[in-house]
């Protein structure tokens, strides 16, 4: 008998089964079907794509500042960079804008602090970024202290309104819609009812009913010489519209944690909070983060609702700068320019989420 004292080494993968074109031959040409299902694609993609890159780029008016710089047949890019100050900052004063941009830089830093792992002090930056940070972008944004000049919110707009609008409304609606969820699976019969009307009420009334009740009719009840601003009316009915569906995703989680969580929790002499806040929530947030995202996004893009009530959000300040009559004629780049605008947000977000999920799986 034969004994082999040392291991075989090991032999590099056929060349099959490995690079670009074995990635190609698994995926993308398998099968007949799959073969000619590839081959419509990219027949369909050539007939789209190659017109759109030829209006978008090759044939594209890039400099300028006035509508006679756009000459050719392709898009005419000079009206994004002649407005583009308007897009972001809306009616904002020229002179002020180094405040906005503060705000930005602030928000853009604690973003980053927490989304980047590794960096220590996060639960530290968190507390500063929702509790602090909130006081100093209202302080700069808004004016009237320190010695700032005080703009009214009827002239906040663009991108920066849009933000304000989202961010506002998502950190405020996943605490309100953690609170209704836990409740409507209360056991006390009162907290269960009062949380089941208000979910099934505002998930019952569209957001432009909202919005323009929040506007138009709530001054009507209110005191005379009392009056609330119209961004906080419009930021009140936002965050409580999609608190209701956020109370549906958090639920949805809750109800996927196996019972025997909670009861073993209980077992350890745990009270209600600590048994949620320790044990229930940590799981079932991990995975409502799909869920969670969507209505974010979904949140993102109903901003653009806010036109009914006189605000103008990013798609809002394109519009009126495209009722400008210079400037006729203009409006697929306009659009185009905000859809891309939000699918960069919207994606980032998505893209995130999915880091997310990867990061806290620990179903391995």
């Amino acid at each position: 008998m034969t004994h082999y004292k040392e291991m075989i080494p090991e032999r590099p993968a056929p060349h099959r089964s490995i690079g670009p074109l074995a990635w190609l031959r698994t995926n993308l040409f398998s099968g007949p079907v799959n073969t000619l299902v590839t081959l419509a694609g990219i027949v369909l993609l050539y007939w789209l794509l190659v017109p759109t890159i030829q209006w978008a780029v090759i044939d594209a008016n890039w400099l300028g500042s006035n509508p006679e710089d756009c000459t050719s047949a392709g898009a005419c890019w000079v009206f994004i960079h002649a407005r583009i100050g308007q897009f972001i900052y809306g009616l904002y004063p020229s002179e002020e804008i180094w405040r906005i941009n503060i705000v930005f830089i602030l928000f853009t830093g604690f973003i980053t602090w927490l989304g980047v792992p590794g960096l220590p002090y996060k639960r530290g930056v968190a507390i500063v970024t929702l509790l602090v940070f909130p006081i100093i972008a209202y302080l700069l944004l808004h004016g009237g202290y320190f010695g700032l000049p005080r703009v009214s919110t009827h002239r906040w707009g663009g991108l920066t309104l849009t933000l304000i609008l989202a961010v506002v409304g998502m950190v405020a609606a996943l605490p309100i819609g953690i609170i209704l969820a836990l409740g409507r699976r209360s056991s006390m019969p009162i907290v269960r009812s009062v949380c089941v009307i208000f979910i099934e009420f505002w998930r019952g009334a569209p957001l432009i009913t909202i919005l323009f009740m929040a506007s138009v009719m709530l001054p009507l009840f209110l005191p005379a010489g009392v009056g609330i601003d119209r961004l906080i009316r419009a930021l009140v009915g936002i965050t409580l519209f999609q608190s209701a569906y956020m109370a549906e995703v958090v639920r949805g989680g809750l109800q996927a944690i196996p019972q025997g969580q909670e009861e073993a929790a209980a077992a350890l002499g745990m009270s209600y909070w600590k048994r949620m806040g320790l044990i229930v929530l940590p799981q079932a947030l991990k995975m409502m983060i799909p869920g969670i995202v969507n209505t974010f996004i979904s949140l993102f893009k109903d901003t653009t609702l806010v036109m009914i009530i006189g605000l103008f959000d990013l798609l809002g300040i394109v519009q009126a700068a495209l009722s400008d009559s210079r400037w006729l004629g203009f409006d697929v780049e306009g659009y185009v320019f905000a859809a891309f605008v939000f699918w960069v947000f919207c994606f980032s977000m998505s893209r995130y989420s999915q880091y997310l999920e990867r990061r806290l799986h620990t179903g391995h």
